[in-house]
């Protein structure tokens, strides 16, 4: 037993992420918490940019549900438009982005788009919003998301948000610099490795097992030589957590 929740853990280990004085894109969900955590201990000089078009220095003093909520506006700041922040992308500003999806691949590409056959898929989900600039415009990449079979594939139905495309070299090929530097999950965090960019298992969290996590991996999943375990959040890092999420919604 651990005195923390996974969903404390994956929220902290996104957290780690965030280095001092980056700009980083703030997606949905854990990482707006992620962020607030980040700002509070390792990272007091990194700014918060937000895709509804607000930019923060400090983390929202209330809770946030999501990113549009007005303790995010109150003493932000900038508060702008779509245009205006995604151009941060384009200008090669932003140092780290966060997303989500359905589906992640060896490679790091996301699906957030289909399920099945494009012509006639199983699912429809949401699509892109603004994760495809976020994955090939941020200087690099952190994607968040459950720990499954049919969510980390070997490869994608589609790929919404480019990540190493086909492995090697196929991003640079296309135009794109960065890439996916993390993917964290309620079992463990992979990381690209080797000439191929594929993602390796590159940090357990306590109480689960390699056999366990390659299990739950559509692919073939190796680990890193230098594999570690995640290690647990700290006191700091909790009550930093608690001051930001204090009515534990996201915990």
């Amino acid at each position: 037993m651990t005195d923390y929740s996974i969903q404390e853990l994956m929220i902290i280990a996104s957290a780690r992420e965030i280095k001092d004085g980056e700009l980083v894109f703030v997606g949905m969900r854990l990482p707006i918490t992620a962020y607030g955590v980040a700002r509070l201990t390792h990272a007091p000089d990194a700014v918060g940019l937000f895709e509804c078009g607000v930019a923060r220095y400090a983390p929202a003093t209330d809770m946030l549900y999501t990113m549009g909520d007005p303790p995010n506006q109150l003493n932000a700041a900038w508060t702008t438009g779509l245009i205006p922040v995604m151009s941060q992308l384009q200008r090669g500003r932003v140092d780290a982005g966060f997303i989500g999806g359905a589906e992640v691949d060896r490679y790091g590409n996301v699906n957030t788009s289909y399920i099945g056959d494009f012509n006639n898929p199983k699912i429809k989900l949401p699509g892109s919003g603004g994760a495809a600039d976020i994955a090939a415009m941020s200087k690099r990449l952190l994607v968040i998301i459950n720990h499954e079979q049919r969510r980390l594939v070997e490869k994608v139905d589609f790929v919404t948000s480019p990540g190493y495309l086909d492995g090697g070299d196929s991003r640079a090929t296309a135009g794109l610099k960065g890439g996916p530097s993390a993917i964290i999950t309620d079992l463990a965090i992979l990381r690209p490795y080797g000439p191929d960019n594929e993602m390796h298992l590159a940090s357990l969290h306590q109480g689960h097992s390699v056999e366990e996590v390659q299990e739950k991996t559509g692919w073939n999943l190796k680990v890193l030589p230098q594999m570690v375990e995640t290690p647990p959040p700290s006191a700091e890092e909790m009550a930093a957590l608690h001051e930001i999420d204090k009515e534990g919604f996201w915990r």
